[in-house]
């Protein structure tokens, strides 16, 4: 039979990181090596603190459905986190959810109608802009990429698109795929726009735990910011969780019971032992952050030295493990002849939004990361 599909499912392309992945999968299935630094998941295992919560929450009974928003603990855990951060936040303000990929969607659902318009900062990690069809709005770019990715240099750019039509404003400090963590200065000036158009902000913050010699501000914790700001978070990045799938959503409580509504019908709830997991995770593992951060932070400094060596300028960013390397303006073609010819995955900066660009991801040792700057200048892809 011939399916009649939904116009919104058809406005969204597959996500470009992937499509790189599924292609060094099939390769590597072939017998070839690729040096896959294209996902974003960190290379480490989850600490074996997590996993003890994990297995005993499960040996004790953990294992079926949770009140829906989550577990009274996490969520307690999530809010003196965020109260740390110096966002006021309580703990039926939250919503723990599968993943903040969820949360994200699950925000921009509740936020968007057809034709509203939101705003995003490119490059912006590749599923905003699909959340956003989804949703029926409409998108409305600011381009970072002339100011080495720095948003407070490119707040005159911001105030011309934002308006009393946009309804959303989307932030990712640390940012995927730069790197980039905006200064106070920068999250100051999205205040002003904020306040003055009446905007409210996401405030995604999924890279917080992983920074170089910077402390990140929650956007929330500004003044004004309050009672329009929905912080995201989760655990796969700092706790190197991502197959656990745990995220979770701050809000004021108004949009909390309004979103409440569409996890309720959709996942019904996070995993149960997995957010035992979770408040081990926030209240127990400093440490093992601490090592993966320095290692994240060795491996950007190696790879920055390496590609200064072939005379490639890369702009170097205090968070995540992204690097956005110039490449040909055919960014797509560059990035198919890289994994082709030097097995080397990356993806498209088009993808983010910023051609000319490839995303490099540095969770991956140190030796495979030398081999890929190695594959790439031996044929000619630096």
């Amino acid at each position: 039979m011939s399916f009649d599909f939904a116009d919104r499912v058809e406005r969204v392309e597959p996500s470009a990181t992937l499509a790189i992945s599924n292609k060094a999968s099939e390769l590597e299935a072939e017998g070839v090596d690729v040096v896959d630094l294209s996902v974003g998941a960190p290379d480490f295992p989850t600490p074996e603190n997590i996993v003890e919560a994990g297995k005993n929450a499960m040996d004790a009974g953990h294992t079926g459905y949770t009140s829906s928003n989550g577990i009274p603990a996490l969520k307690e855990a999530i809010a003196a986190k965020l109260r740390d951060d110096g966002v006021d936040a309580e703990s039926d303000e939250v919503i723990v959810t599968p993943g903040a990929k969820q949360a994200l969607f699950e925000t921009i659902q509740t936020l968007i109608d057809d034709g509203d318009e939101v705003a995003l900062l490119d490059p912006a990690w590749v599923s905003y802009e699909a959340m956003v069809k989804l949703s029926g709005g409409s998108l409305n770019r600011v381009d970072l990429a002339p100011y080495d990715f720095q948003l407070e240099p490119a707040l005159d750019d911001l105030a011309d698109a934002v308006s009393d039509d946009t309804e959303l404003l989307v932030v990712n400090s640390p940012s995927n795929p730069t790197g980039a963590v905006y200064s106070d200065a920068a999250l100051e000036g999205v205040r002003d726009l904020a306040v003055q158009h009446d905007i409210t902000v996401i405030s995604d913050e999924i890279y917080q735990e992983i920074t170089y010699g910077v402390e990140p501000t929650s956007l929330g914790s500004l003044e004004g910011m309050e009672d329009r700001t929905v912080t995201i978070n989760g655990f796969s990045k700092a706790y190197s969780m991502t197959g656990w799938r745990l995220g979770y959503l701050h809000a004021p409580e108004s949009l909390v019971s309004q979103a409440a509504k569409l996890h309720s019908h959709s996942v019904s709830c996070a995993v149960n032992f997995v957010q035992h997991a979770g408040v081990e995770a926030i209240e127990n593992t400093d440490e093992a952050v601490t090592e993966m951060r320095d290692a994240f932070r060795a491996r950007r400094d190696m790879l920055s030295e390496l590609f200064a060596e072939h005379d490639v300028d890369v702009p170097v960013g205090d968070g995540a493990f992204y690097m956005m390397l110039p490449v040909d303006e055919n960014d797509q073609e560059w990035c198919a002849g890289a994994i082709e010819d030097a097995h080397v995955a990356t993806v498209p900066g088009s993808a983010f939004g910023s051609p000319g660009y490839a995303r490099i991801s540095y969770a991956a040792s140190e030796e495979r990361l030398r081999e890929a700057v190695e594959r790439l200048a031996e044929h000619g892809y630096l």
